[in-house]
């Protein structure tokens, strides 16, 4: 049985404030969920939330955000009750939750909430959200509970920024041993780190909203989507994100729960634009015209499985998004591609993994649809382990997976030169200058309008084919429950129960 809410995020992730927190006894008999990690960094895997080679799964067990989003992807209150700008949006003051601490019993405060933030733009440290939060200047801490962010530009959508799964707090001073303690303040805490073998997590019973229903975490790697999907079926991991076909595997209501969380994110194939044939915009623009995505959707998500992206990374349910015309046009890729020098047509490769069950289907649909314009793709399957360290980023042609998020980090953070995570390789000054102006206007229709235009942009020239916006398939062992239908970092951990 597939279910599709989409409603109480946030009844479900934070109560609301009452002055007072709650510090529940915990439930007896607590359980443990098992779940995997696909190891897609080779073992580089880091419980750092700011690393490049973040361990995705741990993450939200163990840190939090100063605001999550609520049903219409706004930021809410969470480590952070309540934030203001001033009068041009330079700077922005956050009154932050008191009472809450860290796993070492430290206090939570503005200081660690400032640090947290500081360190993310310090220039001796590596990390792809510079993308994303490059726009601070500095972050101080006005009191205990009051913490004042300085910008370097305007910003009237900052807070935003902020809903990224990485923001998340860690103690003052603690930047240099986090990626081995794993402090944070979430539901629960570090035990045992072992990226190749078993990582184990307990429960805070002094978590803030009171002691966690599961006991303990224990995630495991397993590089390989068949072979976690295999576990999956056999009751040996929890949780499978799974395509929309696979999803009739587990249609034993008395041995799985199946989630259909409509969303944002997205899968592609991306092109250098700095690397043979791909520098040329014409080669780009023909290898995207030539694709059919609502066939790519129809073959291999299924007909409900997705919506069409038009290469705009920017999902439909944001409020920036722009619709796009991105219908299939065979004779004007191959005028493009005879444009550019290649008359007779164009070889290409594309290097692919079964890191995601999806790319490999999606690519052989590809190589059927580009042969229609006389390009020809030459798949290439590479290891599902080390992928995103070996492949991505360093092939020319790609398989790329990103999940939902907004307009202005999307933008920024994929598509700004320099970014770290840059992954078409897209440097263009004159598109820095179009997302800095929209980050600075304090009018939502000239936002809305400089935002439309970077996406056309990208549409006209960019090296990313994005055929769709894919909904996720969660699936959990019926063992688990009280999980609701939301994105997966959106789940509250506390709540979760395992009964065996």
């Amino acid at each position: 049985m597939i279910t599709t809410r989409r409603s109480a995020l946030i009844a479900a992730m934070a109560l609301p404030w009452t002055g007072r927190l709650v510090h529940a006894a915990p439930p007896p008999d607590r359980g443990v969920m098992r779940i995997s990690h696909p190891l897609e960094w080779g073992g580089s895997e880091s419980i750092d939330p700011i690393s490049e080679f973040r361990l995705y799964e741990v993450l939200p067990r163990l840190y939090e955000r100063l605001v999550v989003p609520d049903e219409d992807g706004r930021p809410a209150p969470y480590l952070a009750t309540s934030w203001s700008p001033n009068d041009d949006a330079t700077a922005w003051t956050f009154t932050l939750r008191d009472g809450v601490t860290f796993h070492d019993n430290s206090r939570f405060d503005a200081g660690a909430a400032a640090y947290t933030l500081n360190r993310i733009i310090d220039p001796a440290v590596e990390t792809p959200l510079k993308a994303v939060l490059g726009i601070i200047k500095l972050a101080e801490a006005v009191d205990s509970s009051t913490l004042l962010v300085q910008l370097n530009a305007p910003h009237a959508d900052f807070p935003l920024l902020l809903l990224d799964y990485r923001v998340l707090m860690i103690p003052e001073g603690s930047g240099d041993t986090i990626a081995e303690s794993g402090i944070g303040t979430g539901p629960f805490k570090l035990e045992a780190l072992a990226v190749d073998g078993t990582t184990r997590l307990v429960a805070n019973d002094n978590y803030w909203q009171g002691a966690p229903k599961t006991g303990a975490v224990e995630i495991v790697p397993i590089p390989d989507a068949q072979a976690a999907l295999q576990a999956t079926l056999a009751g040996q991991i929890d949780f499978y994100a799974a395509s929309l076909p696979e999803a009739k595997l587990f249609a034993d209501p008395t041995k799985f729960v199946v989630h259909l969380v409509p969303g944002g994110g997205w899968e592609a194939f991306v092109m250098r634009t700095d690397t043979p044939p791909f520098d040329d915009p014409r080669v780009r623009k023909a290898l995207r015209l030539a694709a059919d995505r609502q066939t790519m959707i129809d073959l291999v998500l299924g007909a409900d499985g997705g919506v069409v992206a038009c290469d705009n990374p920017v999902w439909p349910g944001d409020q920036y998004h722009v619709d796009l015309d991105c219908a299939q046009d065979i004779d004007q890729a191959r005028q493009l591609l005879s444009e550019a020098g290649y008359p007779d047509g164009i070889s290409v490769e594309l290097f692919v993994s079964d890191l995601s069950q999806n790319w490999l289907p999606l690519a052989e649909v590809y190589q059927q649809q580009a042969a229609e314009a006389g390009i020809t793709v030459d798949i290439v399957t590479t290891a599902s382990d080390g992928y995103y360290s070996d492949v991505w980023m360093v092939e020319p042609f790609t398989a790329t997976a990103w999940g939902q998020r907004e307009a202005d980090q999307i933008l920024n953070e994929a598509y700004r030169s320099g970014a770290a995570w840059n992954e078409t390789f897209w440097n263009d000054n004159s598109f820095d200058a179009l997302l800095d102006r929209a980050r600075s206007a304090t009018d939502f229709g000239e936002r809305a309008k400089l935002y439309a235009e970077a996406q056309r942009t990208l549409w006209e020239e960019g090296g990313s084919l994005i055929p769709y916006f894919v909904s996720t398939v969660n699936v959990w062992n019926a063992a688990v429950g009280n999980v609701p239908a939301v994105e997966y970092d959106n789940i509250p951990w506390h709540e979760v129960t395992v009964d065996r």
